[in-house]
């Protein structure tokens, strides 16, 4: 229940003020809730520990730190969906390679927009379906049904049709046979039940979901990714579609589709890390 009033204080303070306004109180409770919160302050400093061993750690807590505000200002976006509007992407969005999208869309099978836990995904979705697309996204759903009925009905006024995930088979591949984009965050197996690979030079879970759906239906992978710039503007970005021939053996088929696309989630954290927001122990141990 407390969750739930701060997530409406929230959207409450980042409607009513100017944005920058906005971002400097996010960023503020970010930095008093950073001096607080050990544990994820440690699995933040664990996670890129293993992407970066060669960094110190006073450079490690720098990206903490910057991972830390910048969730905050997500939080901001996300709540301000109702601002959002032609105008506020003309001004605020590059878009870039979405003729990628396009032509993954002209081979009559829908489109996988594949992302990660990184920047904005969220807005990135907003961008794609107020463009024209028709646009599914499959999403968590939070334990409290006040909180998960906030988030959906911020995604579903902007014409994003949410898919829970957990009941998501049937109606992702039915989106792709109505040849439209279905949207997936793949960097993170919340089951623990996927398929393990090595990930930073350490093994991890996969989900199966993105490659196993581009299998099935013939569906493109279009990875894209919503970029914060450094003034606060953002880079929506497409990276080329994935061409796959599948041999029929289907472990080996998972793990070599999976294997392309997650090279490019690592190129994507390199550059990024402090957009990469995993408050989560990441690695298997």
């Amino acid at each position: 229940m407390f969750n739930y009033f701060l997530y409406r204080l929230g959207q409450f303070i980042a409607l009513s003020l100017p944005l920058n306004l906005a971002y400097s109180i996010a960023v503020f409770v970010s930095d008093v809730h950073f001096f607080f919160a050990k544990k994820d302050k440690m699995v933040v400093g664990q996670n890129l520990k293993a992407i970066f061993p060669e960094k110190s750690g006073s450079e490690i807590n720098i990206i903490k730190r910057q991972i830390f505000r910048n969730f905050a200002k997500y939080l901001v976006d996300f709540f301000r969906f109702s601002k959002i509007n032609s105008c506020y992407i003309k001004n605020k969005i590059r878009i870039e390679n979405k003729h990628y999208l396009n032509e993954a869309l002209s081979r009559q099978k829908g489109a996988i927009a594949l992302t990660a836990h990184l920047g904005n995904w969220e807005l990135g979705g907003v961008v794609i379906s107020l463009s024209g697309y028709p646009f599914s996204a499959v999403a968590l759903p939070h334990k409290d049904k006040r909180i998960n009925d906030f988030f959906n009905s911020q995604r579903q006024s902007k014409n994003i049709n949410v898919i829970p995930l957990g009941r998501a088979v049937r109606q992702c591949l039915d989106v792709l046979k109505r040849k439209e984009v279905l949207a997936l965050v793949g960097d993170r197996d919340f089951s623990e039940k996927g398929i393990i690979l090595d990930f930073f030079g350490k093994p991890t879970f996969f989900p199966e979901g993105p490659a196993a759906f581009a299998i099935k239906t013939g569906a493109a992978i279009v990875p894209g990714f919503m970029i914060r710039d450094k003034d606060d503007g953002f880079i929506l970005r497409f990276e080329k579609s994935l061409e796959f021939n599948p041999t029929g053996d289907k472990n080996s088929d998972l793990k070599n589709l999976i294997s392309r696309y997650k090279g490019i989630f690592e190129d994507y954290i390199r550059k990024y890390p402090e957009q990469w927001y995993m408050f989560r122990r990441f690695w298997i141990e």
